[in-house]
């Protein structure tokens, strides 16, 4: 493997992180900084809830242009623009004979896809946190995909964490 390579991968690379912390258990200290209302951060506070972001799982069937990295790429945009978020990176593979992977790496976190265009199907993840809107990302989807038969489920990512720190 050449060095380039290594350095994509990011092996080798100094970050000057520290340790991960491995305590399987939220102090309380932290629980009552993140529930806090008059804090400023990414942290979602919404109908009593606080959790770190919605993450959706959106499943386009019946759709066209799937084995299209442009309009893969556009759509991942488009969604971006929509849902109020910051782009920080788009990546895709084309598949032979058919197929598309990608991943838009978002400042408030992700998007993602894996396709079988033989059978109209499309995987999407839209993950976000903060003020971004991600529900606003189905529409768009159902668009450039010229579909409404869609899915979705939702997930309210790290509400469980915080729920049960709280409670206990």
């Amino acid at each position: 493997m050449k060095d380039a390579n290594l350095f994509q991968l990011g092996i080798g690379l100094e970050t000057g992180a520290q340790e991960e912390d491995t305590a399987r258990s939220v102090p309380a200290a932290i629980i009552e900084t993140v529930v806090d209302s008059d804090r400023e951060d990414h942290f979602i506070r919404r109908d009593g809830k606080v959790f770190a972001g919605t993450h959706l799982i959106i499943e386009v069937m019946n759709g066209t242009g799937l084995d299209c990295e442009t309009r893969i790429q556009n759509a991942f945009r488009k969604c971006v623009e929509v849902c109020g978020a910051t782009l920080l990176h788009i990546h895709t593979h084309k598949f032979s004979p058919q197929g598309v992977s990608g991943v838009a790496v978002l400042a408030e976190s992700h998007i993602s896809v894996h396709t079988w265009p033989e059978i109209g199907y499309g995987a999407f993840d839209v993950f976000m946190c903060g003020d971004a809107e991600p529900w606003r990302a189905v529409g768009v989807l159902k668009e450039a995909f010229s579909t409404d038969h869609v899915e979705v489920r939702e997930l309210l990512r790290g509400e469980e964490l915080i729920a049960k720190e709280v409670a206990a």
